[in-house]
């Protein structure tokens, strides 16, 4: 017996099972019981499922990372850390993990050919972009890159950084603190956050439409350089109404605690985020105070002139639900690089020589924190910036981060104990072996490894029905799929046409309107939908036009569907894209962008303002499911625009969600979501072109016979079409419980390269359910003229 090995999960010991019996599956009652049943019935029927909540903005995935998730799909949680970008739950109920490349493919590929990927892009709910390709993909995603260093990175990095009292040559003139105080030191009054900060950051102000209710503190004395300091802090759970107030501290200036108060939320309780707050509900339990007497007591102990601290204090008044005008707040008085904050534990280390919120206690402790902000505040106050500048917090938090990440890689490395251990070594390390199934011709360090066992084919078809035979013997397989690229010419003629296309699609003409008609309501109206990129008049006709080019499809695709055969002035207006010969397919496009996997749990909303977030998340028992805010910002002012995306669990939440907040009460207007997070930032990224270049063809015919000849043989439409739909086929049979991604590497040339495209799944979730139902109602033929007559009925849903 090896209990250790048995303790690492499902993966591999139904994978030994399956070498026994490659052909067994679940019987086709239990299979019907099981999809009959909801998971939340079956409290002893966990399964592995995936969540990208976590993944940044622009959904760029690196090779590094996915090797994260591949490792710990194969260790879990007790060997290896978890993977950064993404959540695997229930990682010992994975049965298989299956990676399919397709090599000389890009995310340039799969979106000009969207229609075409329809198997792909329906089974997989996660997509995510790559950066574009190295020297050796494979190599790279299964961790085999060559180490550049070797040895202790805490003892390499030992001296390379400057400490508290190390003489270091920095250039203070750089620094963000002195930037914004200057050299000499600062009173009081200077340190004090200014109504337009206070207005930048969210802070409750008077007369702002969210602080209503909210109670002034009724603090109305003039400031001076002496007036009294007090220090603040609050901890609060989660309820049914959103954050709430459980505990408040105050603290005067020599240290003195005035109040601290355990507060009773009006609201159910739903998380008492004990590892923050040390709230229980054992401790809450016979409390009697709630938020207005602690509103009364605050009121009564502040004098006309006090003058509150605090570490992201908006926080804590809005807690409190108070306005108070004189506020420092310790992580904005301590200047950090591009809009960052230091954390407070840092900053009382890092100044004050202190540990607070120790590991080893349960929470923080609010007075602790509140005489500790209280303490910042004075040594800013009596030291100056300038000594401060010298300290170089920011090389400092980069230290500290570093070591606290090298501390985390010893931590969780209990069976594999190199940081830059290897898919392969993860398997060896429990006796398993990895399946790379690929052409002959294509060369890969992944090839001649020892724990790799690599089967050559002559060509893509036999790699495939290699594949079928071979993937239920082993737990982790790699089938790669090669295929011809495109010359570089002919890719940068794709890139040109997508940036066009999705311009016009985005694009929309709206008239006839009076020559009277007021163009500054019109400007108006049309901004409601979404942020503009363009606005012209158009005066070529007989009565005006208009011409807005939006930042965003779905803002196009809502103006058409609000205002097409609308009557403005008397005029019934039509609101219309314009018609290219890139465009005539985009009303089927629209419709399978919306069917998109990812897309159909994502909304659209436009018209949200700065505090929309805070509002959304006090009302937090109306949307359930709701598992990101996405919020762009202005890449050159840093503010958040006026549109945002919210992304559920399912599209029945996502629904409701919408209905409630284009409803009277919230006043939005908004539709379900078109563009994926990975192909939004990716078409911002892509520089804008002036015009249509003229003259453009994919493929220049000789005559219209030949063209649709090309197109029933060797087009790359159909390449695209039967090579997803082949794939689609065989992660169709793969046994339930299997991690499967599709890798698109990026393509490499003369005129650039371009990123890749990942798509990831677990056979047996919902979506892959709902596809396999789907893709069995289609009788597939791998004759070539047969499926192209079958190409318009499989773009349709």
């Amino acid at each position: 017996m090896e209990p250790e090995r048995g303790r690492t999960g499902a993966l591999l010991q139904k994978g030994r099972k399956r070498r026994r019996a490659p052909g067994k599956h679940v019987g086709a009652a239990e299979a019907r019981r099981a999809r009959s049943e909801p998971e939340e019935r079956q409290p002893g029927a966990k399964k592995a499922r995936l969540s990208t909540s976590l993944l940044a903005e622009n959904y760029e995935v690196t090779h590094g990372q996915l090797c994260e998730l591949l490792k710990y799909a194969v260790l879990g949680k007790s060997s290896v850390p978890k993977p950064s970008w993404c959540q695997l739950f229930h990682q010992n109920q994975l049965n298989n993990v299956v990676v399919f490349v397709l090599q000389g493919m890009s995310q340039l590929h799969f979106y000009k050919f969207y229609l075409e990927f329809g198997f792909l892009r329906k089974a997989f709910r996660h997509k995510f972009r790559l950066p574009p390709p190295s020297s050796d993909f494979l190599a790279d995603i299964i961790g085999l890159q060559k180490k550049q260093t070797t040895g202790d990175p805490s003892k390499m990095m030992q001296g390379s950084l400057p400490s508290a009292s190390s003489e270091v040559t920095i250039n203070l003139q750089n620094d963000p603190i002195i930037q914004k105080y200057g050299f000499k030191k600062v009173g009081l009054t200077r340190c004090l956050l200014t109504k337009e900060e206070m207005k930048t950051f969210h802070f409750p102000l008077q007369d702002f439409p969210d602080c209503e209710n909210f109670v002034p503190t009724k603090c109305n004395g003039s400031i001076t350089e002496s007036s009294p300091l007090f220090g603040l802090d609050c901890e609060m759970c989660l309820t049914s109404k959103g954050r709430e107030l459980t505990r408040i501290s105050l603290v005067a200036e020599g240290g003195c605690c005035v109040m601290d108060e355990l507060v009773k939320p009006d609201n159910r309780i739903l998380d008492y985020l004990t590892s923050f707050s040390g709230i229980t509900k054992k401790i809450l339990n016979p409390v009697t105070t709630r938020l207005k007497d602690v509103q009364r007591q605050l009121k009564a102990l502040l004098p006309p002139d006090a003058v509150l601290v605090g570490h992201s204090l908006d926080f804590d008044l809005r807690a409190l639900k108070m306005i108070h005008p004189y506020v420092i707040d310790t992580s904005l008085l301590y200047v950090r690089e591009q809009g960052r904050r230091f954390k407070l534990k840092f900053l009382a280390k890092a100044i004050l020589g202190k540990d607070i919120q120790c590991p080893d206690r349960l929470g923080h402790d609010a007075t602790e924190d509140a005489r500790t902000t209280l303490e910042l505040a004075r040594y800013f106050l009596k030291y100056g910036p300038k000594k401060i500048a010298e300290l170089n917090l920011e090389a400092l938090a980069s230290h500290q981060e570093l070591q606290a990440s090298v501390q985390e890689q010893r931590n969780t490395a209990e069976v594999v104990q190199q940081p830059n251990t290897s898919v392969l070594e993860c398997l060896d390390s429990v006796g398993q072996k990895l399946l790379f199934l690929t052409r002959e011709a294509d060369a890969s360090e992944l090839s001649s490894s020892r724990n790799c066992q690599t089967v050559k084919c002559l060509s893509n078809k036999e790699v495939l029905e290699q594949a079928r035979m071979e993937i239920p013997l082993f737990p982790f397989s790699i089938v790669q799929f090669s295929f011809e690229p495109f010359s570089p010419s002919l890719t940068e003629e794709m890139d040109k046409r997508m940036r066009i296309k999705w311009t016009e699609m985005s694009t929309v003409y709206a008239g006839p309107f009076s020559k009277n008609c007021n163009l500054r309501a019109l400007k108006r109206l049309f901004k409601s939908f979404g942020s503009v990129q363009s606005m012209t008049l158009v005066l070529e006709t007989h009565q005006p036009h208009l011409c807005i080019q939006y930042e965003v499809l779905e803002a196009a695709q809502l103006a058409i569907e609000s205002l097409h055969g609308v009557l403005v002035d008397g005029t019934c207006i039509k609101v219309q894209r314009p018609v290219t010969e890139l465009t005539l397919d985009c009303d089927t496009l629209v419709k399978e962008l919306e069917q998109d996997s990812e897309n159909r749990g994502t909304i659209y909303l436009s018209g949200v303002s700065e505090t929309f977030k805070e509002h959304l998340l006090q009302q937090s028992n109306l949307f359930f499911g709701l598992e990101a805010v996405i919020l762009p910002k202005d890449l050159k002012s840093g503010k958040h625009k006026k549109y945002c995306f919210l992304k559920f669990k399912t599209f029945g939440s996502a629904h409701r969600a919408l209905s409630i907040l284009t409803g009277k009460d919230w006043k939005l207007k908004g539709r379900h979501a078109l563009t994926s997070r990975h192909l939004h930032a990716w078409l911002r990224a892509l520089p804008p072109e002036s015009r249509r270049p003229l003259g453009l063809r994919v493929i220049p015919p000789a005559s219209e016979q030949q063209a649709l000849q090309t197109l029933k043989v060797d087009h790359p439409k159909i390449a695209a079409w039967r090579w997803g739909r082949k794939i689609g086929n065989l992660s169709h049979s793969l046994c339930p419980g299997t991690l499967c991604l599709i890798l698109l590497p990026g393509t490499e040339s003369t005129h650039g390269s371009h990123c890749g495209l990942g798509l990831m799944g677990i056979k047996g979730g919902p979506v892959f359910r709902w596809f396999e139902s789907w893709a069995r109602t289609w009788h597939y033929s791998s004759d070539h003229a047969e499926a192209a007559s079958h190409m318009p009925q499989l773009e349709g849903p």
